[in-house]
């Protein structure tokens, strides 16, 4: 800042000299040209050369400015045009998270008429059209978008949600495997291509889907755990289908291994034990297991083990045994009661069955209401009580639903059940 006001400084001083020189020792300045002659002071013929000069620079900048008018205007009104486009785009966007589908419709026109080569309209058009039920024309849009590069992406995912939605697993899963192709670490491709595989019953495919996303970073470890036990137990189910015992148990014990809490691997290897002449051995599995974490599963795994000529007072001592084991557990009273139950240990079922409603608290799970009302029926014929204990099942069940993250025990009976990834699928 000090040089800036020390150089305006000098050329003020230059100025009031020259200035001072003009008025002190102005002289003339003569001009004899094709017989004009001029004569005029010196002062005055300094400010007409430094007018001409003026009028020479303005002179261009007047031309340029002239010149470049249309262009500039075009492309101020093309940037006008461009602002009113987004935000038409915008408000289009918005009115389709809304769900309003008459205001996505018009937006959806004025942005596609203001913006003529914004790709991203083609997915407003096409979100529009999903939003009005006109299916055929978002399969066209989303298909536009495929052709072009900059949201091929955008263009496959919609096509594939549109398949998804429409039952069409095998293109869904042709879609997913080009999703991938184009971005092979995002984490909800890799997901949903896992899951289609699963559902395909491609399970080499899907493993080497599950390591590729591990790899890459888009599943972490701790996630691909629980998937790579789930494949293994599918894997494991269709061997032993095919009679192939010994191999399902090697695989068995693989999904055990990758993830310790999959009951239904537990459950699935004890079985291969036992047609392996090995009950013993599938007993002690189970235990350990129920030492972890008592389940509906285990527990069912548990009872098939037994004896085919096993009295059901046996049976009861087999789960004093799971009893004793994890005593604090609803899950091992449960167990315990049913086989009370069987044996006609009324006393025995009725002290289980308190102790587990005491742990679990309110509401009473479904299958331990059931239980009450068989008890109930059983021991005293009291047909209101049973009947008042099964309406509090139904009336558990429906708070269940309407609560999904209530924690609650429910009887399962399926030692390999079908389950999909935890993907969510959502609307694009």
């Amino acid at each position: 800042m000090t040089w800036r006001v020390f150089f305006f400084l000098i050329k003020i001083g230059v100025l009031g000299a020259l200035a001072v020189f003009f008025a002190t020792d102005p002289g003339r300045v003569s001009f004899d040209w094709q017989g004009w002659a001029i004569d005029m002071p010196v002062g005055v013929f300094a400010l007409i050369v430094l007018l001409l000069v003026l009028l020479l620079v303005y002179a261009e900048r007047i031309r340029q400015t002239v010149f470049r008018f249309p262009g500039r205007w075009r492309a101020h009104r093309k940037a006008i045009r461009e602002m009113k486009g987004y935000r038409a785009l915008t408000l289009g966007m918005v009115a389709v998270a809304a769900g309003d589908a008459i205001e996505a419709k018009r937006q959806s026109r004025r942005s596609t008429d203001l913006l003529t080569q914004a790709p991203l309209t083609k997915l407003l058009q096409a979100q529009s059209a999903q939003l009005n039920g006109d299916n055929q024309a978002a399969t066209k849009y989303f298909e536009d978008m495929r052709g072009n590069p900059e949201v091929s992406f955008l263009g496959i995912r919609g096509l594939m949600t549109q398949a998804l939605r429409d039952g069409d697993s095998e293109r869904a899963l042709a879609l997913a495997e080009d999703a991938r192709k184009l971005r092979p670490s995002a984490k909800w491709v890799l997901l949903e291509l896992l899951d289609l595989q699963m559902e395909a019953g491609f399970w080499n495919r899907a493993l080497a889907t599950l390591e590729d996303a591990e790899k890459t970073g888009a599943i972490s470890t701790e996630e691909a755990k629980p998937l790579r036990a789930r494949l293994s137990l599918r894997q494991a189910a269709r061997l032993k289908d095919a009679g192939q015992n010994g191999e399902a148990l090697k695989i068995a014990k693989k999904a055990m291994k990758a993830d310790p809490s999959n009951d239904a691997a537990v459950a699935l290897a004890a079985d291969l034990m036992q047609q392996g002449n090995d009950t013993r051995k599938a007993e002690k599995l189970i235990e350990s297991a129920w030492k972890q974490q008592p389940t509906p599963v285990l527990a069912q795994a548990y009872r098939n083990l037994a004896a085919s000529d096993a009295t059901p007072i046996a049976k009861v001592k087999r789960f004093e045994t799971l009893l004793s084991l994890s005593p604090d557990a609803a899950e091992s009273h449960i167990a315990l009661a049913d086989a009370a139950l069987d044996a006609n240990l009324w006393g025995e079922a009725r002290t289980h069955l308190a102790k587990a409603t005491d742990i679990l608290g309110d509401p009473v799970p479904p299958v331990l209401c059931r239980l009450w009302a068989r008890l109930e029926e059983a021991e005293h014929g009291d047909l209101t009580a049973a009947h008042r204990w099964l309406k509090k099942a139904s009336e558990s069940e429906a708070k269940i639903q309407a609560e999904p993250d209530l924690k609650v025990s429910v009887r399962q009976t399926d030692i390999v059940p079908v389950q999909r990834t935890e993907l969510q699928r959502r609307p694009l």
